[in-house]
């Protein structure tokens, strides 16, 4: 029983005094996509790490198993990804249907000035953000193939998607408002 404390206390104060260097480690190892968010990979070793903390023998060498964890979970995550190439045509009838989303379908009253306005409120945003409505709205993964994928609740998935959309709309919103002016 003594171990299984110990362990728990061990990575408690690891965690709390290598935080920082832990996101820091995992952002010099990956920069180009949400499904790679340092801060996301490091929790989620850290709650993989803290659930199996009683079930393991006695972590000798603390820092070593937490970096081994997030260096397998960052591998994990690399060979998940998946490239698709789409076809131009497909591309801009994927950037119509997800603009449809913002201005409904009944008599397509986006012009292509908010089309291209859309395309580059889409790209100005965060790479969490970009990287959700990319894989949702253009390439046509489920979230639960993105959670299987790399290991971020669909929960978490959700709100991200949810959140780029209430940033994309003031972002036109406020385009819209200035072009009126």
């Amino acid at each position: 029983m003594a171990a299984k404390t110990e362990n728990r206390n061990n990575l408690t104060t690891f965690f709390d005094e290598e935080y920082h260097s832990l996101r820091s480690y995992v952002q010099s190892k990956i920069r180009d996509t949400s499904e790679r968010d340092a801060e996301d990979i490091v929790q989620d070793v850290a709650l993989r790490v803290f659930s199996k903390a009683d079930d393991i023998l006695p972590i000798n060498n603390i820092g070593g198993f937490v970096y081994s964890a997030i260096r397998n979970r960052i591998i994990d995550i690399m060979r998940g990804r998946k490239e698709r190439k789409y076809s131009s045509d497909d591309i801009d009838r994927q950037w119509q249907d997800f603009a449809e989303l913002f201005y409904g379908d009944a008599d397509n009253s986006y012009s292509p000035e908010m089309e291209q306005a859309l395309k580059n409120a889409v790209t100005e945003l965060k790479p969490v953000y970009r990287d959700i409505i990319i894989a949702i709205d253009f390439e046509g993964y489920s979230y639960k193939e993105i959670a299987s994928r790399t290991g971020i609740s669909t929960g978490t998935l959700m709100s991200r998607r949810h959140r780029a959309m209430s940033l994309l709309l003031k972002n036109l919103e406020n385009i819209k408002e200035f072009k009126s002016m």
